[in-house]
């Protein structure tokens, strides 16, 4: 099951058409590139970047993914994942992902 952040956050590409590609990734009508960030599976990390297309393989479908962010690249995901980290650390002082969003 897919859950959204409240705030998403989007790269530029993205943005346009937010509300589009989200029921897309819903939906799991996805064969063009894209990824999302969530919450890293493995705590010791902070955030996992996946793709889009990969929410179709059961091990995903069979768990809750929080997307916090979406991006038209993979480098773009990295530019929003340093904005990210830089926005927690200087609101908080601190790393702790799960607990700002």
């Amino acid at each position: 099951m897919i859950k959204w952040a409240e705030k998403l956050y989007l790269s530029e590409d993205i943005k346009k058409k937010k509300k589009k590609v989200m029921k897309a990734v819903e939906k799991g009508n996805l064969t063009f590139e894209m990824y999302c960030i969530t919450h890293a599976t493995n705590t010791d990390n902070l955030f996992d970047i996946i793709n889009v297309n990969e929410l179709a393989f059961s091990y995903y479908t069979n768990r809750e993914i929080y997307i916090i962010g979406l991006a038209g690249s993979k480098g773009q995901a990295k530019l929003l994942v340093r904005d990210m980290v830089e926005e927690i650390y200087s609101a908080t002082g601190e790393f702790h992902v799960r607990e700002y969003f």
